[in-house]
């Protein structure tokens, strides 16, 4: 698998995310370039969510949420760090690891790597292969890599690495990175590593935007080692989480939650299939397969045009040629419930007959 030195850095633009695509004068469009799980947040997070306005003179105090999400996982407290956001997570983690040897595997989620680079550091790129299904094998990743980060399942691949092979890239004097944010869209989230403590140097980022339709309330977190995140959290402002988005992670972790997550990983998963099925009745859409996260990515000619002309058509996708090791026949759909499917996939076999 290649590799690509850093220090300049590539002419793909890291800072671009899906909902650029819905900015503006796609703001009407039919989203299926954000992969925030559609009908969200339910009413019941709503009013929890508006409970906690009346709390606002107050500083936030993060330690109910801290312990509500260390029992979700089984872990103890200090082994939490509650973040504005996945994002934030990786802005502390560039500023308070000095990794001599950072490398990033693609294609993923562009954030982690673009905030390395932010802070000073020089990154590698692990770049996976189509022809593999951008399967990683740990062998790809240099011995003297001291920070490695990965997604699972890969934002935009879909990609769901076993947990295994990801446990495989521990080792001491490393800090193995391993991006979370959609795990709890796959059913029983069986590959993941977010409840091991037997791991060195493992850290592991979860954020409930995706399931819950929290993106604009800013709330994530990191598990690892209490070492870890002690040095994270000296990275980190005070109060960094709010009121708000602290009471939507203690009422995200409670058992009822939990059950409806994996209720709509379910529902997720069947939706997708439907897509994949329609998908395959459309002429010339090569799908990255198998795909385990709420979104799939796709292969096809002239695939900036096709996403200039679906928006025509009422519909936003993610362009693929923003993500390293990607180009521009790359495509990320959203999983969306089976009538937005249905008119999506109409949509796409109309452009790709007619032009």
């Amino acid at each position: 698998m290649p590799t690509s030195p850093g220090p300049a850095e590539s002419a793909v633009d890291l800072r671009h995310h899906g909902d650029a695509e819905v900015r503006g004068g796609g703001a009407g469009l039919t989203d299926l370039a954000v992969n925030v799980r559609a009908g969200t947040p339910p009413a019941w997070l709503k009013e929890r969510i508006a409970a906690s306005l009346d709390g606002l003179a107050a500083y936030p105090d993060g330690r109910p949420a801290r312990a509500a999400v260390a029992r979700r996982h089984g872990l103890d407290e200090d082994r939490v760090l509650l973040t504005a956001g996945a994002a934030e997570a990786f802005v502390l983690l560039a500023r308070a690891f000095p990794a001599r040897r950072p490398v990033v595997v693609h294609p993923q989620f562009t954030e982690p790597e673009a905030a390395l680079r932010d802070a000073g550091h020089e990154v590698e790129r692990v770049l996976l292969a189509a022809g593999t299904g951008f399967r990683l094998a740990a062998e790809a990743v240099p011995d003297d890599a001291d920070l490695v980060v990965v997604g699972n399942p890969t934002n935009p691949t879909s990609v769901l690495h076993p947990a295994d092979a990801l446990a495989r890239l521990a080792r001491p004097g490393r800090v193995l990175v391993v991006d979370e944010a959609f795990m709890d869209a796959v059913p029983g989230e069986g590959e993941s590593l977010a409840g091991r403590t037997d791991l060195p140097g493992l850290v592991v980022l979860r954020s409930l935007t995706k399931t819950w339709g929290l993106a604009g309330l800013r709330i994530g977190y990191v598990l690892a080692a209490p070492e870890l995140i002690a040095a994270l959290e000296r990275a980190q402002p005070l109060w960094p989480v709010s009121g708000p988005a602290l009471a939507a992670a203690v009422a995200c972790s409670e058992p009822q939650a939990l059950a409806e997550a994996a209720h709509a990983a379910h529902r997720i998963a069947s939706d997708r299939a439907h897509l994949l099925g329609r998908l395959a009745e459309v002429g010339g859409v090569e799908v990255c397969s198998p795909p385990a996260g709420p979104f799939v990515l796709v292969r096809l000619a002239g695939a900036a045009t096709v996403r200039d002309r679906l928006r025509d058509r009422g519909f936003a996708v993610r362009r693929g040629d923003t993500f390293p090791g990607l180009g521009p026949d790359w495509l990320r759909i959203a999983v969306r419930d089976r009538t937005t499917t249905d008119r999506f996939t109409e949509a796409l076999a109309k452009v790709l007959v007619d032009g």
